[in-house]
């Protein structure tokens, strides 16, 4: 066992900063910031303006913002408490980056179970969001690797939750949306890995046909699997892609970890959208045609696999002024074709191009959260420059074919949905009511419940 000393004297004063955003930049929020700090942090007292906790701002809408609130800086708290590598159990401060994780426990032969799409979000994010990745048929959502975590209420009573010990709790929390109160510390569960590399092959898809046809066989052979879709193919190339699929490698190397500054940074924000419909079609077309076989396989470094975008810091700003907005959904298996299709044509019709368009398969696993997103079916992310009213108007419009086909909208991903779409995704919703922390609340929370 190796246990880290805490690098610093615990500070439990909170500390005023500037206010925050979230990564889409869309909708605009008015709110203080709050810089919490230590295991034992002190909470704003005398204030009647709701709370919410901060992680690092990755979440897309606004389940993080607070508007006319005060947000809870969770990046103060910022320690790996302890590290376990002999049984790969970590235990760390709810502010720490999963980065920081990968870089303590990768050179041990040890990763994270789940991992959403960037390292850049913190293990408090991850568990409010109950965030997946790309092998949710396998090891379903980051909450199902948490062993415990303490949550710190508003009236500063801390509770203890596990799945022997306040499991109720626990359950409200993963995937809570920092509802319930402050996550201070969490203990994960991670995985065995023989170093830094994954077996990764990749498929050339024709069209949303090809992808259907393999994807069982490849659910069953890969541990990770996720498709790039061409948003703006249509007719008999609609949903054309790459199919990436992967397996640990097993041959040990490649476990040295670079988790510094990406190799490239957008350095202003344009006057408008560089991502627009002309730019995404020569990037498209260029990228698919770039790979000329049926199928590519090879080792690749286990941080170009789970996080390409990384590598390009602040790529957010690609969209332009006014951001960007996302729309996930999840599709249940016997109608997915179809409604899938269905999304992408109306997308292509409204004229709007999305850039990162990914699709994917979610596991019949029960969830580990009351509000967890993730259930059996196929999952498609669209993300699209924000051009106000008409985008707004495409988006309604998915979340409708979306709740027409059984499915759900992502709500962590979202800055817009309805009350309507909020409880045709989720009618258990008021199960978390008496979890919730009275003084807890968010933007995205008083829209859809209000």
């Amino acid at each position: 066992m190796s246990t880290l000393a805490l690098s610093r004297s615990e500070d439990p004063t909170p500390a005023r900063r500037r206010t925050a955003a979230s990564w889409g930049r869309f909708p605009l929020a008015a709110q203080e910031s709050v810089l919490l700090r230590g295991s034992t942090p002190a909470l704003p007292e005398g204030d009647a303006r709701p709370l919410l906790p901060y992680g690092n701002g990755r979440s897309y809408g606004d389940t993080c913002l607070n508007d006319g609130g005060i947000l809870l800086d969770c990046r103060g708290m910022d320690r790996i408490l302890a590290f376990h590598a002999d049984t790969g159990v970590i235990r760390a401060e709810a502010g720490v980056l999963l980065s920081d994780i990968i870089a303590t426990a990768l050179p041990a032969g040890w990763f994270l179970p789940v991992t959403p799409g960037t390292r850049f979000v913190t293990l408090g994010g991850a568990i409010a969001n109950d965030v997946h990745g790309k092998n949710h048929h396998v090891a379903g959502t980051f909450g199902e690797h948490v062993r415990r975590f303490e949550l710190l209420r508003s009236d500063g009573t801390r509770r203890i939750c596990s799945p022997g010990e306040n499991a109720d709790w626990m359950r409200a929390t993963i995937g809570g949306m920092g509802l319930t109160g402050v996550v201070t510390w969490a203990e994960i569960q991670l995985r065995r890995v023989s170093g830094g590399l994954v077996d990764q092959s990749t498929i050339k898809l024709a069209n949303l046909d090809d992808y259907f046809a393999i994807a069982d066989e490849s659910d069953a052979a890969f541990e990770y699997t996720v498709a790039w879709i061409d948003s703006l193919a249509g007719g008999a190339n609609l949903g054309r892609g790459r199919l990436m699929r992967a397996n640990h490698a097993a041959a040990a190397g490649g476990r040295t970890v670079r988790t510094a500054e990406p190799w490239l940074t957008v350095p202003f924000t344009p006057p408008f959208a560089a991502l627009n419909r002309l730019s995404l079609r020569v990037f498209n077309g260029v990228l698919y045609a770039k790979q000329r076989r049926r199928e590519v396989r090879g080792d690749v470094p286990l941080l170009k696999f789970f996080y390409p975008l990384d590598g390009v810091g602040r790529w957010n700003r690609l969209y332009g002024p006014r951001g960007l907005l996302q729309h996930q959904s999840v599709i249940p298996n016997p109608v997915a074709r179809d409604a899938v299709a269905d999304l992408l044509k109306t997308s292509q019709r409204a004229g709007s191009g999305s850039f990162l368009t990914v699709l994917k398969r979610f596991g019949d696993r029960p969830a580990a959260g009351i509000l967890s997103f993730p259930r059996g079916g196929v999952t498609l992310t669209l993300d699209f420059a924000n051009r106000g009213a008409k985008t707004e108007a495409l988006l309604a419009e998915l979340d409708r074919i979306t709740m027409a086909a059984g499915g759900r909208v992502n709500p962590y991903k979202d800055g817009r949905m309805s009350a309507a779409t909020y409880a045709g995704s989720f009618p258990d919703w008021r199960d978390i009511l008496p979890f919730k922390d009275p003084r807890f609340s968010s933007s995205f929370w008083r829209r859809v419940t209000g």
